[in-house]
C-alpha cells in the first residue's frame, strides 16, 4: 500500500509540476479534461497524499 500511494503521490507532484511551469495537465491530456476517469486518477492522487501524510507520522514515530 505504501508503496502504490507513493507512486500515485510523484504522479501528481509531476503532473502540478507541469501545470505549474508549462501549463500542462498530463492526465487531462491522457485522460480527458474532467473525464470520468481522470477524475478518479485525481481522487486517487489526492487520497494517495492524505495516506502519505499517515505514513510520514509513523515514520516519524519510528525513528524515535
Amino acid at each position: 500500500m505504501d508503496t502504490l500511494a507513493l507512486i500515485l503521490s510523484i504522479i501528481g507532484c509531476v503532473n502540478w509540476g507541469l501545470v505549474g511551469i508549462f501549463q500542462f495537465d498530463l492526465v487531462a491530456f491522457i485522460f480527458g479534461n474532467m473525464s470520468w476517469l481522470s477524475r478518479i486518477i485525481y481522487a486517487l492522487v489526492g487520497l494517495s497524499g492524505l495516506y502519505m501524510i499517515s505514513a510520514y507520522g509513523r515514520i516519524r514515530s519510528n525513528e524515535s
